[in-house]
């Protein structure tokens, strides 16, 4: 027989994946709390002894992607085998993938919630440390910020132009999303894809 703690956490962890799910049928506005319990099987009121309101819930929502995605960059800057310039491109499809796959989402990521404003933000800490690492690969620690922001606002927007389907306009040559990138990451110095 589980215990309380044990318990406690199979139930927020039900919450937390029926909140996503539903974030990803229907965006923000689908998920409460109340649809969430429902989703997730459980009373009426577990959803509010785990989470004060829909906005924290969503924070933690957020959270976890953001500490999956720097999972990920981790284990893209840590693989010996793999170029540095391919490591940065790599991280970026994993940003352009996610705002593909998981549109709400990935715009839940980049929210500043009124009620906490900087709570996603500093969930992105540490994939963004890691990313930063990758670029510093390239180029020097001091230009890896400049570069970084560079890359990271750039990957959004071409996402978001993709996602909105603007992207496509043929005034922009039928370009795709994965050539931008790559020629994002060609712009960068040091980002001989020979290396």
């Amino acid at each position: 027989m589980p215990s309380r703690a044990e318990s406690a956490a199979a139930t927020r962890r039900a919450l937390l994946d029926a909140a996503a799910e539903l974030l990803d049928l229907g965006g923000l506005a689908a998920v409460t709390l109340r649809a969430v319990g429902a989703r997730a099987g459980v009373t009426r009121g577990a959803p509010y002894r785990h989470f004060a309101d829909k906005e924290s819930l969503l924070i933690a929502v957020g959270t976890e992607a953001w500490a999956q995605l720097g999972q990920g960059t981790q284990a893209l800057r840590e693989d010996p085998h793999m170029p540095p310039v391919e490591k940065l491109r790599q991280a970026l499809m994993s940003l352009l993938t996610l705002g593909r796959s998981r549109p709400h989402l990935y715009q839940l990521m980049f929210s500043n919630p009124s009620g906490d404003p900087t709570a996603l933000a500093r969930a992105a800490q540490h994939s963004q440390n890691e990313f930063l690492a990758i670029v510093a690969e390239l180029v020097s620690e001091q230009e890896a910020r400049r570069y970084g922001a560079l890359l990271i606002s750039s990957a959004n927007g071409i996402a978001g132009m993709e996602v909105s389907g603007q992207l496509a306009d043929p005034k922009w040559g039928s370009v795709s999303a994965t050539q931008l990138v790559d020629t994002l990451v060609a712009m960068i110095p040091g980002a001989d894809p020979r290396d």
